[in-house]
């Protein structure tokens, strides 16, 4: 799986005008499930967001994880993060799991974030959505559990 995590004073997400989630400080999370992912990789990918050490301690140093300044979580899928660039002008996305599979792990990803005491606002899987942030530093994360054995 992959994210693309954002440290965020605010961020929200509407579909149709109406707002699915929002939060206040926290992680603004673009999930995509890939080919062959499986629960495993969602839980794995959850426990390392949650870890993440990207936030501000009293020194001012990025060494406080969403954890430890009890920060909120807003999951957003995004089956671009699987886009293919490597040839023409045109991405390709056919790495990217199906999306049955994908809503699946996209779902189980946030019950991992909740199961590790994390509040969690969610996007609507594959709608067309509209998300709004102000992103704090900014910090930007990219993570793929791919990366790691």
């Amino acid at each position: 799986m992959r994210a693309l995590l954002q440290r965020v004073a605010h961020a929200r997400v509407e579909v149709e005008g109406r707002i699915t989630g929002q939060i206040g400080p926290g992680l603004l999370i673009l999930v995509c499930a890939m080919q062959g992912d499986t629960e495993v990789q969602a839980d794995k990918l959850a426990a390392r967001v949650a870890k993440c050490r990207i936030f501000r301690d009293e020194n001012d140093k990025m060494n406080r994880s969403v954890l430890d300044v009890g920060g909120s979580c807003l999951v957003v899928s995004q089956f671009t993060l699987a886009a293919d660039t490597s040839s023409g002008n045109r991405p390709g996305f056919s790495t990217a799991a199906p999306p049955d599979q994908g809503n699946l792990l996209y779902q189980r990803f946030a019950t991992a974030l909740r199961e590790l005491s994390l509040p969690v606002e969610m996007g609507e899987f594959g709608a067309d959505m509209k998300v709004s942030l102000l992103n704090d530093g900014p910090i930007t994360i990219w993570m793929d559990t791919a990366d790691r054995a």
